[in-house]
């Protein structure tokens, strides 16, 4: 049976968008039969809202989206993170480099997608883990890219991608002295024993650069599924400019969960039409097969239509 899990970050309100993937995530890993964990990816300190973290967890129950055991902070798991850092700098895996964003860009030959920074051009990848010793300035730690693995997905079939051209060499520990996304997420799932993560497909290419740390670590990966994302009218991301669709919001404003959980489930074919229903409701029905895999197009008539007559 799996292991599933959520996991909201407190730098934000949890929108429609974020429900969505995590009522996907819920219902694949409780369909098994599996259980759910919840984590608080918190790392980005200096991003974080104040009562976010509690917010999230609120909604989460408000949605019908039950967890299993006590939810996890990501940032207490820094001696973990610290010492999978410590176990890259033995292998040589990592460098410390110097450049600053700025300099990436500068350096950059090609545009980039909208979700990735320039590739790395490897200005210090020649230096080795014990020049970090003779640094005067802030540094960060990258991960030397030797290939890019090809994986699975359970929503997008085989995926492939390069990630030579996909940012190169990638960063694992922030001059900030605090772990970068990837390793922290790798470093959490194994320690957590997630077998199955669901999230949204702007993080396809950071499945290959965790599969490359899972592999250097000697940790088993999970099974991944990346679904598409929530936008407005405009095609564009969901944000202010399309209204407020916090769920927040939407409990403050008098809309039902199950209202919601309709909508959504509609939007992922498993409903005809849009009508209450609960998660639970919808254990039979799960199919990763109906979602469409194209972006859901949330309109400003559905929102409007979820709120209370």
């Amino acid at each position: 049976m799996p292991t599933g899990r959520l996991a909201p970050s407190p730098t934000g309100s949890q929108h429609v968008g974020n429900a969505r993937t995590y009522l996907i995530a819920w219902l694949a890993a409780r369909a098994a039969g599996g259980s759910v964990r919840l984590r608080i990816e918190d790392i980005d300190v200096w991003r974080n809202r104040p009562a976010a973290a509690e917010q999230a967890v609120d909604d989460l129950r408000w949605l019908g989206l039950d967890f299993d055991g006590e939810p996890v902070t990501q940032s207490r798991n820094l001696p973990q993170h610290e010492a999978a850092l410590e176990e890259l700098k033995r292998l040589e895996l990592v460098y410390p480099c110097t450049c600053s964003r700025s300099d990436i860009a500068s350096a950059a030959s090609a545009p980039h997608a909208e979700h990735e920074a320039p590739t790395y051009p490897g200005t210090c990848a020649r230096r080795t883990a014990a020049d970090a010793d003779r640094l005067d300035r802030p540094f960060a730690w990258r991960f030397r890219v030797s290939d890019s693995p090809a994986f699975v997905d359970d929503f997008l079939g085989e995926v492939r991608v390069d990630l030579a051209q996909a940012g190169g060499d990638f960063v694992v520990w922030r001059s900030f002295r605090v772990p970068a996304y990837q390793l922290a997420v790798a470093v959490d799932d194994a320690a957590a024993g997630v077998t199955q993560v669901v999230r949204g497909d702007d993080l396809v290419s950071s499945t290959p650069r965790q599969l490359l740390l899972y592999r250097a670590l000697g940790l088993t990966p999970p099974t991944f599924a990346h679904v598409p994302l929530v936008v407005g009218e405009d095609g564009r991301r969901l944000a202010k400019r399309h209204g407020d669709t916090r769920v927040a919001a939407l409990r403050a404003a008098g809309v039902r969960p199950e209202a919601l959980v309709g909508l959504l489930a509609w939007s992922c074919g498993w409903l005809d039409r849009p009508e209450p229903v609960t998660p639970r409701d919808l254990l039979p029905r799960f199919t990763f097969a109906t979602i469409p895999k194209s972006p859901f197009v949330l309109t400003a008539a559905m929102v409007k239509n979820l709120m209370p007559s």
